[in-house]
């Protein structure tokens, strides 16, 4: 009796523990035209961030969404602080779902403890509290990103989320597309982004 009790504890223990990193870490799936990108979203560390972007994920706002921006040093004024990055979402192929989106609550770098290293995704925002559907995966360590970072007036940085595990070579290709004046040309197709 007591060596069944423990196997029964043991197997309850083990699907306890294969279940937590999905709840805590969720992975999500880019497909793009180029290939796909697979993420992992830090929602222990910056809950309010990733559980709203993956409320937008099984929404399917993404469906037919683009990555359309894109950061390097030869398109950015030579005075101002650089960012390394491609910035995606709806804005420019659902705009009323964008701007529908109500914003959330800023999770900064300095409560979340995850910095804007290369490959991490980080929500597009205006003023704080303002961030909704649009995103950004970072090229290289930004550090002016971060809270209390240069990049941004008002020092509180943008909320950064999750990181690529997989697929930084899309990443990669993505950055290296034709663009003129920040946007590429044509934007990257993104067909959609699913909950592994």
């Amino acid at each position: 009796m007591k060596w069944s009790y423990k196997i029964l504890l043991y197997c309850c223990l083990l699907i306890a523990a294969c279940k937590s990193p999905d709840s805590k870490r969720p992975i999500i799936v880019i497909e793009t035209e180029f290939g796909e990108i697979e993420i992992t979203l830090y929602a222990d560390k910056a809950p309010i961030t990733a559980k709203a972007f993956l409320s937008y994920v099984e929404a399917d706002y993404y469906d037919h969404a683009q990555f359309y921006r894109v950061l390097h040093f030869d398109n950015q004024p030579s005075n101002a602080p650089k960012s390394l990055l491609i910035q995606g979402g709806i804005w420019k192929t659902n705009y009323k779902q964008a701007i529908a989106v109500k914003g959330i609550p800023h999770e900064s770098t300095q409560v979340t403890g995850i910095k804007h290293k290369t490959g991490v995704i980080s929500l597009a925002r205006a003023e704080p509290g303002t961030a909704g559907t649009e995103f950004f995966i970072c090229m290289d360590d930004e550090p002016g990103l971060d809270f209390g970072g240069e990049n941004v007036s008002d020092k509180l940085g943008y909320a950064a989320f999750g990181k690529v595990t997989k697929g930084m070579n899309i990443v990669k290709k993505i950055y290296g597309k034709k663009e003129r004046n920040q946007y590429f040309e044509p934007p990257i197709t993104i067909f959609s982004i699913y909950k592994k």
